[in-house]
């Protein structure tokens, strides 16, 4: 949240976890001088998460993130692997891609823009990779075309998770792969532009924590009630204000 910043504070930032459908469930405000690194714990100790399976950008895949979740969650993992674990990602890219045959292709088009994902999935508890419990790692490719201007970018992301081929074949782990990557989407983005979050100066105390709380409140209530386009229910909400968001809240 830039605009929270001071001249002798940092910018307030925040840690949320999302379920799978899209409704903001908590946040914690990172401690200044630190990362998001040492509130994972924090943000997540409070659920229950048995059975449930817990996905997080990169910045994340950290083996005491792994056996927390696995180990005192007793919940499951699907964690993207980038160069910040740069001896780990060499592993995943080096195993023989070319030769696996579990894979699944999903094509999707909207937003202006044509995509396909090709994931392959293979067993890798037996091959040595360090990174606690891993049992199979994922390549997904991902190739966009823009319908307008015809550009085509092209996307390799690997993953690993604690789930077997059994529990998670490849049409299961593509799906909680792209469940992660709309969280931008559909939270950081909605936030920041529909609501302009980070244009916010709100500053003093837990102002940015209290205001970042009823947006995703906001989202979350318009989400349940079956709106898709956030900004568009927004408008709708604000032709009758006195009576339309009492009705979303049940209040009316």
């Amino acid at each position: 949240m830039p605009g929270s910043r001071t001249s002798t504070t940092a910018a307030a930032h925040l840690l949320a976890a999302m379920t799978g459908t899209g409704l903001t469930v908590t946040q914690l405000r990172v401690p200044d001088k630190t990362n998001e690194i040492t509130c994972f714990a924090a943000l997540l100790e409070p659920f229950d998460l048995t059975g449930v399976t817990v996905t997080a950008d990169a910045l994340h895949t950290q083996r005491e993130h792994a056996r927390f979740l696995v180990e005192e969650k007793q919940a499951h993992y699907l964690l993207v692997v980038k160069a910040n674990q740069p001896r780990l990602h060499h592993q995943l890219r080096s195993l023989p891609w070319e030769r696996v045959t579990a894979r699944r292709y999903d094509r999707e088009e909207g937003h202006g823009r044509k995509e396909t994902r090709v994931t392959r999935v293979l067993t890798v508890d037996g091959l040595g990779l360090d990174f606690p419990h891993a049992v199979q790692a994922a390549r997904i490719l991902r190739h966009r075309t823009d319908v307008k201007s015809g550009k085509v970018s092209r996307q390799t992301v690997y993953a690993l998770t604690d789930l077997s081929a059994r529990q998670a074949s490849p049409q299961r782990i593509g799906h909680l792969a792209r469940s992660q990557w709309v969280i931008e989407n559909r939270l950081h983005f909605v936030r920041d532009t529909t609501f302009a979050e980070d244009a916010s100066t709100i500053r003093t105390g837990h102002g940015p924590d209290n205001m970042a709380t009823l947006r995703s409140f906001a989202i979350n209530q318009l989400r349940a009630a079956g709106h898709t386009n956030i900004a568009a229910s927004l408008r709708a909400m604000s032709y009758d204000c006195f009576r339309r968001p009492l009705e979303l809240l049940g209040l009316a």
